[in-house]
């Protein structure tokens, strides 16, 4: 676990936090109006790993050999060329910061940090981080890794890199809400499996198991890949599954909640699907016909809560998984280049 401290004066600018894995939906926007809760769970916290914030440059600025040097293969609207390596924290977590008046921006509902850092350390006012909550984006702090240090709490055991995390009780994330639309952290996990998935597919079709996997991928890979040639098989796989069968061509495999390590399968090709999503798939939750605890009378089953099921197809998020495909070296290829391409012009087209 950790503290994070202004890098001016050492104030105190975060309770103690532990490491998880980046989200997926870190860079989502999602729908129009719509008011996304916290991103990060209280008392963890995150890392980017790549340049975030201002300053921006657009793709016809860079070019592609500067765009590969940074890890991006394929066109996106924009690079950032701020610090890399900023920390998410929930804005619960945070400490010790004022708002910046003149950096308060946004589109409607709240602030989306359009303006650069507009949290200021309360000690010696210093620029820190970046408070984000307006409508479609999760609700974040991003703290400037140029403005803040990780101080290493003290009298506090090492945490665990097992994947026994996988199966340790928790909060589930629900797949569907009470009015039957898919929860949008699902469609930005999905969306980084799809895009992984088509690079592993080499072109081919891939056949996927019936079932809830089925109801994330079939649609969108029949949709995107083309007939004709033989395909490949794509089947869940991991720490708590048999070895894949011998003609499974693609593992689905989780990846780890904490460290963000990905499930290694020997003798296939391991596309990453997060873990609390691949928890839910190898082991689904039921609806049980009787409370758990007491009985009712004979012949009579338990009808409330009723399952809560889709009013719709599902759909992967197309901004994530344009964002993935695009740091995929796979998408130079041309097959793979038009999909990408086809998705870029016109992302509200099927399957997205």
């Amino acid at each position: 676990m950790a503290v994070f401290v202004c890098a001016g004066c050492d104030a105190v600018l975060t309770a103690q936090v532990s490491r998880v894995a980046l989200p997926a939906e870190v860079h989502q926007i999602w729908g129009n109006g719509t008011l996304l809760p916290v991103l990060m769970e209280a008392g963890t916290y995150a890392v980017d790993l790549e340049p975030s914030g201002p300053p921006w440059r657009r793709w016809d600025e860079i070019g592609a050999d500067e765009a590969a040097e940074r890890g991006v293969y394929a066109p996106v609207f924009a690079l950032s060329y701020g610090a890399p390596g900023a920390v998410f924290v929930a804005p619960g977590d945070t400490r010790g910061t004022v708002l910046i008046p003149e950096r308060c921006g946004g589109f409607c509902c709240g602030l989306d940090g359009r303006d650069g850092p507009n949290l200021a350390c309360e000690r010696c006012g210093r620029a820190v981080a970046t408070r984000i909550d307006d409508c479609s984006y999760w609700q974040s702090v991003r703290l400037d890794p140029e403005a803040v240090r990780g101080v290493p709490a003290e009298d506090v055991a090492p945490e665990a890199d097992s994947w026994q995390a996988l199966t340790e009780p928790r909060d589930r994330t629900p797949r569907v809400d009470q009015c039957g639309r898919w929860s949008p952290r699902w469609a930005a996990a999905a969306a980084v499996t799809l895009a992984h998935l088509l690079a592993a597919s080499d072109g081919a079709p891939v056949a996927v198991p019936d079932g809830p996997v089925a109801d994330l991928f079939r649609h969108a890979l029949d949709t995107l890949l083309p007939a004709g040639r033989p395909a490949r098989t794509a089947a869940l796989a991991g720490p708590s599954l048999p070895a894949p069968d011998p003609e499974v061509d693609i593992a689905l495999v989780p990846t780890h909640p904490r460290t963000g390590r990905t499930w290694q399968s020997p003798g296939t090709v391991a596309v990453p699907l997060a873990g609390d999503i691949w928890t839910q798939l190898v082991s689904p939750q039921r609806q049980l016909p009787i409370p758990v605890a007491g009985g009712m009378p004979d012949g009579v089953f338990r009808d409330d809560p009723l399952p809560l099921h889709p009013h719709t197809l599902f759909r992967p998020d197309w901004g994530v998984f344009l964002h993935t495909l695009a740091r995929l070296p796979a998408v130079r290829e041309r097959w793979l280049r038009e999909i990408h391409e086809r998705v870029r012009n016109r992302p509200y087209a099927d399957p997205f």
